[in-house]
């Protein structure tokens, strides 16, 4: 596993929504899926605003690898499981960043189901 660079974690904070993709067993993409990315500090977060019956977060249970696309930029990266000790830091991410959104948008991605499917995404 690498680091993000600056440049990739900037564009990945400017955006609201970027794409991910699982790799299947056949080693080709799932359909890109639009949802939420935060950053803390050097570290991407995401989580699945459904908890884990989301169909894309369910995809990325076995091989725990995809993409990850945001504006122009394309990263092959790896899912890990996050545990509960950055919760607080990524709810506060995700509360700083989607601001402008409805509370109750923001409360639910932040939500106890939702906050169980925090993963850190890691390029490759």
């Amino acid at each position: 596993m690498t680091a993000w660079t600056r440049e990739q974690l900037d564009t990945i904070t400017r955006v609201d929504e970027i794409e991910i993709s699982s790799r299947r067993d056949d080693g080709t993409l799932t359909k890109p899926r639009i949802i939420w990315a935060v950053r803390d500090g050097d570290e991407v977060y995401i989580r699945s605003v459904n908890g884990p019956a989301a169909t894309w977060y369910r995809s990325t249970r076995p091989h725990h690898e995809g993409r990850l696309r945001a504006a122009d930029l394309g990263v092959d990266v790896t899912f890990v499981d996050a545990d509960d000790t950055v919760d607080d830091r990524v709810d506060a991410a995700y509360r700083d960043k989607y601001r402008r959104y409805a509370t109750s948008i923001v409360d639910s991605i932040n939500s106890p189901l939702a906050a169980g499917t925090t993963m850190r995404v890691v390029p490759r």
